[in-house]
């Protein structure tokens, strides 16, 4: 069939124009709107993108907040190996059912390990954490040595605490001697007591311990002096040393002491990577088990902390919630809890868990014994 029989022109297309005109359209410039529309998605993305980066750089910063979680829990009545966890020489021991697991808190943040805005959010997000500023858990300007080397000092003193404690709830005589160790610059103590003096006396009251220094200092009060005994090279050395206010307002001496005694009875806690005082309770009524016959724990699983001084007073700690929960999660069905923190305690206890409030070691090892008997159920709790 030839062209002039179809009815149209040698060089005419039939779909040639339609292609034609497309192709113009798409070469033909923008319009305003399209320009401000495409600008704008342009914007949106380079925002975006920015924004995430942004996001993603703050929340590497480190922040001036510290958290708390519950931490590893361990039993002073388990073995390791062939040798209990509190080893002791000198007196006879006796079997120990049950458990008495010293809670602890993992910390995150703090000197030399910085916590950054994505792990303080994640942990305000966590019931089971508390975030916290680094002031509350770190002396201002303490380095991560610092902080390590007082934790390990804290944690060697509460054992030795607590060995005494212990030991004196049995019947036992241990005599301990308050040492200065240090002397602060400036303070009413400096050119009047020195390092290695031993504390006998403040004002005609005998110094058994630290705590009664302490107690003897407060009694003084701030501006006046005490006059405090020494022994000092083998010879009784008196002095009037001012005392003055520390940093919280309360009566100091302007000393560092450490308590030093020896027990009688040898006893050694062989537990690695804690530190602080806050075992002190759980590591004495572990050596009262041991030294003790009869099951004193009913084969129960106890719980607790607090920290204690050689007298045997139990003191409050941080992190005391942390504490209950990992201690639940353990399977612990009492927690021993210081009296002295019940304020923190009452309304967060958790389900299944019994706490009892103790002041004391005596008061600590009563619940044990009268819980371990399937009595105690007028011991007081935390309300």
């Amino acid at each position: 069939m030839t062209s002039s029989q179809s009815g149209q022109r040698p060089d005419e297309r039939p779909d040639e124009r339609p292609d034609e005109l497309d192709d113009l359209e798409q070469l033909a410039p923008p319009t305003p709107a399209q320009v401000r529309a495409s600008a704008r998605a342009v914007a949106a993305v380079v925002c975006g993108a920015v924004s995430v980066a942004l996001v993603s750089v703050v929340a590497l910063l480190p922040v001036p907040f510290a958290v708390e979680s519950p931490g590893p829990v361990r039993d002073v009545l388990s073995v390791q190996g062939d040798q209990r966890l509190i080893s002791i020489t000198g007196a006879p021991t006796y079997p120990a059912s049950g458990s008495l697991d010293l809670t602890t808190v993992s910390v995150r943040g703090g000197p030399g390990r910085s916590l950054d805005l994505g792990g303080q959010l994640a942990a305000w997000l966590d019931d089971d954490s508390a975030v916290l500023p680094e002031a509350a858990l770190f002396p201002p300007g303490a380095t991560e040595q610092q902080v390590d080397e007082s934790n390990a000092a804290a944690f060697t003193g509460s054992q030795q605490a607590a060995t005494v404690a212990a030991l004196t709830e049995l019947g036992y005589d241990v005599p301990v001697q308050v040492v200065v160790t240090d002397v602060v610059d400036g303070s009413g103590a400096a050119g009047q007591l020195r390092d290695g003096d031993v504390v006998t006396a403040v004002d005609g009251a005998a110094v058994t311990d630290a705590t009664a220094l302490r107690d003897a200092i407060r009694s003084v009060g701030v501006g006046r002096d005490a006059d405090v005994r020494v022994q000092r090279d083998g010879l009784a050395v008196d002095a009037a040393v001012p005392v003055t206010a520390g940093q919280d307002g309360s009566p100091v001496l302007g000393v560092l002491v450490r308590e030093r005694a020896e027990p009688p009875v040898d006893v050694e806690i062989a537990v690695d990577r804690i530190g602080g005082p806050s075992a002190g309770m759980v590591f004495a009524l572990g050596v009262v088990d041991l030294l003790t016959p009869g099951d004193m724990t009913g084969g129960k699983r106890f719980a607790g902390t607090g920290t204690i001084d050689s007298a045997g007073n139990v003191g409050a700690i941080g992190g005391v919630r942390q504490k209950m929960l990992g201690a639940r999660a353990a399977g612990a069905e009492v927690f021993l809890a210081p009296a002295a923190n019940c304020g923190e305690v009452a309304g967060r206890v958790p389900d299944g868990l019994r706490v009892v409030a103790v002041s004391t070691l005596a008061e600590a090892r009563r619940a044990v014994e009268e819980v371990g008997a399937g009595r105690g159920q007028d011991l007081p709790g935390c309300s």
